[in-house]
């Protein structure tokens, strides 16, 4: 894999395109779907999503350094290069890749369906998916038997990209395999909330893993393809919500082997007041700056050194506070815990009874940790 990525950089770089058509970022995503994989199927190695999150990575990794070579060797070299057959044959890699991640979401976390109720969809999905992954080789197939193969700016098959004539009946299918995935999903993620409260605590917080990392790709990516063209202060922005979308793999993994399981919720809390803390102050820096340049008339560049003082004097005073309100709504668990502790606190400066501070301590850390077991061990006097 590691190889198809250094190959596909050099073309890329001698094609003038950028590198694997979609960026350094949509790269190292594809490498972030093949190390999840490799390291999910090394410990769970009878669980399918591994094999399929590996197999993402490869696919994908495989179409976009094959599509470089089909645009060197068919827009640039007039299809004179050799072996290039063989990467419009494997161009379409990426719809199987299509069809493993689908799947993969499905069957989290542990590679089954949910119950015996969807052995008929599962049928539906593999046939229909395989019909659509078969279409497209065979289309690539065709092409290269009638040597009519024209290559899009992208590196896919015109045939693929814009399918007509026999292949129209190929896209029709690729509009019924993605509605059908659409609707699985959404099914999928119905049966899960419905059932959530019935579901184990365990089972729960693997849901939050990947529910929290598919929201932050989600808005990650969008923000993303919105930016893609930008320049200056929001090239930058863009370089850094392109990360977002490492959330995705990541928190697949982590909800398969449940390492960390239980630091979601802290996570979860962190993230949304960070969010709203950054969205406040970025708004109160913005309004500041207009009021002493716009309104007061101070164009200055102390105006602005102003407003950038401020911000940065309230962040730590908003930050406590916000944080406060997003534990109390969304980490409940640390909010009481944390009231439960403050409230011992204030009781144990006015206490001098020591069996008392142990009972009271006993109680405090049962409440708080719930542990399974509770000594406390007290120095003998003198």
């Amino acid at each position: 894999m590691l190889a198809l990525m250094v190959l596909g950089v050099v073309l890329a770089a001698v094609a003038h395109q950028r590198i694997l058509s979609g960026g350094n970022a949509v790269v190292l995503l594809y490498l972030a779907f093949a190390v999840v994989g490799v390291v999910v199927a090394w410990h769970q190695p009878g669980n399918p999503i591994g094999w399929a999150l590996l197999g993402v990575g490869v696919l994908f990794t495989l179409s976009e350094a094959t599509g470089v070579y089909t645009v060197f060797d068919y827009l640039m070299r007039r299809g004179t290069l050799p072996l290039g057959w063989l990467a419009v044959l494997l161009q379409p890699s990426w719809a199987p890749a299509v069809a493993l991640a689908g799947l993969s979401l499905l069957l989290f976390p542990d590679g089954r369906f949910p119950s015996r109720r969807w052995r008929p969809v599962r049928w539906a999905y593999l046939a229909a998916g395989g019909l659509w992954v078969a279409g497209a080789y065979a289309i690539s197939v065709g092409a290269i038997l009638t040597g009519h193969v024209h290559v899009a700016a992208n590196g896919d098959l015109a045939a693929l990209d814009n399918p007509t004539g026999t292949a129209a009946l190929w896209g029709a299918l690729g509009t019924v395999f993605f509605a059908l995935i659409a609707v699985l999903w959404l099914a999928w993620l119905a049966g899960q909330v419905l059932g959530y409260r019935r579901q184990p605590a365990e089972r729960r917080m693997q849901l939050k893993w990947l529910l929290s990392g598919a929201a932050v790709f989600i808005v990650g990516t969008v923000i993303s393809v919105w930016l893609n063209n930008a320049t200056g202060i929001w090239r930058v922005v863009d370089d850094i919500t392109a990360a977002a979308m490492f959330a995705l793999p990541v928190s697949i993994g982590f909800g398969i082997l449940k390492f960390k399981l239980y630091d979601i919720d802290r996570i979860i809390s962190r993230t949304l007041a960070y969010a709203i803390v950054t969205g406040l102050l970025i708004g109160l820096y913005a309004g500041l700056v207009l009021l002493a340049t716009q309104v007061l008339s101070f164009r200055t560049p102390v105006a602005v050194a102003a407003s950038t003082l401020a911000a940065a004097a309230l962040f730590n005073p908003l930050r406590r506070r916000v944080q406060h309100l997003v534990d109390r709504r969304f980490n409940r668990a640390r909010y009481d815990a944390d009231q439960t502790i403050a409230a011992f606190a204030a009781r144990l400066q006015g206490t001098v009874d020591l069996d008392s501070v142990r009972d009271d301590l006993a109680t405090v850390v049962d409440q708080s940790l719930e542990p399974a077991h509770l000594s406390i061990w007290i120095s003998p006097r003198g």
